[in-house]
């Protein structure tokens, strides 16, 4: 058995691959795209399904997409209902329920798209949606609005649309790469992506936001990952949920990449019966970082469409991040963030450390209960 052993000797196992695929085939990311569960009948092969997933796979996936890879599925405990992996690859008959605040674009982004594929919420970076497709439809997506609609690339006057934005807006410094999966595209695809962007001489880099690591890390080439750093500087934002997800597999791919640098940031995202702990994210967290991954966002789970029971209260969420903090280094503590439904943006929340305040001073009790009193330049101690 292949496994990558760091120095702290955490562990990073292979997926488990079915005896009657060869290895050549499960190492083949384009293999485990054509190859991916689709229908009731594929997930029925592998799992005991429940009367709620038999109705979330017949009935929800009119409404959004269900696929997933072969090699993401085996990560899923077929006898255990409330794994991680698959709870957020199967649907629920949850998901047929609106919720409290059920939005089919619970960002905006439709108000925020000055020209086609482009989101421009911030003035100094855009999204560029690139492909509506995913090797992997999660539950939770917060793009339910555009993701899979099998229009795997703009058409030429859309992708010119969105470049021509791009070359005419000066204040944009950086382009972020999503979708969809940028990289369910072919490398040519990729490559004149890139090769177009680079030309565009007020931009200072690119982001390419993906989950292949995560659901097909298969994907992450020799040849990719030579074709992209030409291209430097270019930033992966990769989305792993749960220590689980970190595979020899995935870890052979994430090395690849800071291996050749690329620098890796991890977004989470906070998922009610999946993460929703100070444990899960602690131990999620010290595995990136030991393949230099920094953990970087932990998101609220967005108000999308037939999502309510995968979202966890803010004050639960705070309540995870001050158990972690200072009991992990600001390396590893991802920051806990908002994406405010209806557009605004991405807002910051730390824990109330905060005592009192006045002119003069502000007081604190620390994450391990020490008080604490600074003063304010130009007033004397004695307040």
């Amino acid at each position: 058995m292949c496994v990558i052993h760091t120095p702290m000797r955490i562990e990073f196992e292979p997926a488990p691959r079915p005896q009657d695929i060869s290895p050549q085939d499960w190492m083949d990311w384009r293999w485990q795209v054509r190859n991916r569960l689709k229908r009731f009948e594929d997930f029925s092969m592998h799992f005991a399904l429940t009367e709620s997933e038999i109705g979330g796979l017949r009935e929800a996936n009119q409404a959004f997409k269900v696929q997933a890879t072969p090699y993401y599925a085996s990560l899923a405990e077929p006898g255990n209902i409330h794994d991680p992996i698959r709870r957020m690859m199967i649907p629920l008959a949850e998901e047929l329920s609106d919720g409290k605040q059920a939005m089919s674009d619970p960002l905006a982004e439709r108000k925020y798209s000055p020209a086609p594929r482009i989101v421009h919420r911030y003035p100094d970076r855009v999204l560029f949606l690139v492909t509506d497709t995913c090797s992997v439809y999660c539950r939770y997506c917060l793009r339910k609005h555009f993701t899979g609609h099998d229009e795997a690339f703009p058409v030429r006057t859309e992708y010119q649309a969105a470049l021509d934005y791009i070359k005419n807006q000066s204040g944009i410094r950086e382009v972020i790469l999503s979708g969809g999966d940028p990289l369910t595209l072919g490398d040519e695809r990729i490559e004149e992506i890139l090769k177009d962007l680079s030309q565009i001489p007020h931009l200072d880099l690119i982001r390419i936001g993906t989950r292949m690591p995560v659901v097909n890390p298969m994907r992450i080439t020799n040849e990719l990952v030579s074709r992209l750093k030409i291209y430097h500087p270019i930033f992966i934002m990769t989305h792993f949920n749960h220590a689980k997800e970190v595979t020899y597999e995935a870890a052979k791919a994430l090395l690849r990449l800071v291996d050749n640098g690329f620098p890796v940031l991890n977004q989470m995202v906070l998922l009610r019966g999946i993460n929703d702990s100070a444990e899960a994210v602690e131990q999620l967290s010290r595995r990136l970082l030991r393949l230099r991954v920094k953990p970087y966002y932990m998101h609220q789970c967005d108000p999308s469409l037939g999502t309510d029971h995968f979202r966890t209260s803010i004050r639960q969420s705070l309540k995870i991040q001050r158990e972690l903090w200072g009991k992990i280094s600001g390396l590893a503590l991802p920051q806990l963030s908002v994406d405010l439904p209806g557009g605004g943006g991405k807002v910051g929340l730390v824990p109330d450390f905060l005592i009192e305040k006045t002119d003069s001073h502000w007081r604190f009790r620390g994450w391990d209960g020490v008080e604490s009193t600074y003063i304010e330049p130009g007033y004397d101690h004695n307040f």
